[in-house]
This record gives structure tokens, C-alpha cells and sequence, in this order.
């Protein structure tokens, strides 16, 4: 890390790149293994203006605090803590209520989310396995960084959590894209045709929307830097 970069030198870079992570806000300068560092920071600095540009546009962190208001499974749900109420949250029409202490609201909302994207991706991935005709040996979920479901050879899905605050039918077509690796382990025009006739329509928009507002998820039960 220099400064406003995270310096990266790469066995199979062939030139000096600069690019941006909207999730984490920083700059990475990508350099071959022999280039010079001196040279690569000067020519990064000068794209000073691309670099604020792009952490302009970085999602504001959207902290789990009493009174945010979160996307969950396309109802816009409203963190209600309340001094003597149950500790563990509770969903009451918009709102989310819980009490106990304050201080540990962020996690037991972040545990509830949790508990909530875990149920509908196993339902999810149950309908699309059914019209399929495959097998899933276990649904899980986790927090990754570059994707948002995974299949392995053994039948096993893991997807993000983070879906369960996208959109419900982004959400869906994550989950027959998953379901269709159980037929296709590779993204032929095969395994496309597959995904496409389990969740029942195109899913291109739903990718965009992945693409486009995918970064946005990874802010929600952060706090401002």
C-alpha cells in the first residue's frame, strides 16, 4: 500500500493498470514485476481526477442503527430498537423490532438478515432443483467478495447473504443460474438456455442489476469511514 494506492506487482502483468474497487473505496495500481514503482506512482497521480470520479460514485456505508432502513426480500424495512423489547428482531409489517442492548444492534441484525437469506435461498434453490430434476446435497451462505453463488462438483450451493438486500427476482436468477450448474459446470450457450427456462424469463436485467448496484450490498451494516 502507497498512499492513496494499494500497490500490486503481478508475475503475469505486462503493463501498469490502474483500477478501482467500489468495495472497498481504494485505488489499486497493478504493475509487472520489473516495472519501476517511482515511474508507475507518477503516472497514477496524474489520474487523480478519474480516481475522485470513480470514489464519487462509491455507495455511502449504510450503517445497522436504530432508524435505517433496509431492502429485505423487496419490502423496505425500518430498524425499530425500543428500550424493553425482545432482543432477538422481529419483523412487525415495515418495521424491525428489537431491544436489548443498543450497542449490539448491528450484529444481531446483521444474524437476522442472515437467518432470512439462508430460508429463501434454500426455498429458491428447492423450486429450481425441482423443475431441474437434480439434486442438492446443502445450501450455505456466506459474505464473499467476488460472487454471489457458487456451485461445486459435490451438488453443494453457497451464495451471499448479501442477496436477501437485492431485489427478489435478482435474487431468483442468481439461484436458477446456481440450480443450472448442477446440469452445465461451465457457462455454455446450454447451461444460458437452462438457467433462462428454470427461472422462466431472460435474466439479463437482473444480471445488470448485479453488475451495476451489486457494490451497493456490500456497504449495508457498514459504518461511515
Amino acid at each position: 500500500m502507497t498512499g492513496d494506492f494499494d500497490v500490486v506487482r503481478h508475475p503475469r502483468a505486462r503493463r501498469t493498470k490502474l483500477s478501482f474497487d467500489p468495495l472497498t473505496g481504494r485505488a489499486r495500481l497493478t504493475l509487472p514485476p520489473r516495472a519501476s514503482l517511482d515511474r508507475a506512482l507518477l503516472w497514477a497521480r496524474a489520474q487523480a481526477a478519474w480516481v475522485e470520479r470513480q470514489r464519487a460514485a462509491v455507495p455511502a456505508a449504510r450503517p445497522f442503527v436504530p432508524g435505517a432502513i433496509l431492502p429485505v426480500d423487496g419490502a423496505m424495512l425500518t430498524i425499530d430498537w425500543r428500550e424493553g423489547m425482545p432482543r432477538m428482531p422481529a419483523r412487525a409489517d415495515d418495521r424491525l423490532v428489537l431491544g436489548g442492548p443498543v450497542e449490539t444492534v448491528a450484529r444481531r441484525v446483521e444474524a437476522w438478515l442472515k437467518r432470512q437469506a439462508l430460508a429463501v435461498l434454500i426455498a429458491d434453490t428447492a423450486h429450481y432443483a425441482a423443475r431441474a430434476g437434480v439434486t442438492v446435497s446443502t445450501v450455505a451462505i456466506g459474505d464473499p467478495r467476488g460472487r454471489w453463488g457458487s456451485c461445486a462438483h459435490d451438488g453443494a450451493i453457497r451464495y451471499s447473504w448479501r442477496l436477501i438486500l437485492a431485489p427478489p427476482e435478482v435474487r431468483r436468477a442468481t439461484a436458477a443460474h446456481e440450480v443450472a450448474h448442477r446440469v452445465h459446470m461451465n457457462h455454455s450457450r446450454a447451461f444460458h438456455d437452462l438457467a433462462a427456462r428454470l427461472y422462466g424469463a431472460d435474466p439479463t436485467l437482473q444480471r445488470q442489476w448485479l453488475r451495476a448496484q451489486g457494490a451497493s450490498l456490500h456497504w449495508f451494516g457498514r459504518s461511515p469511514s
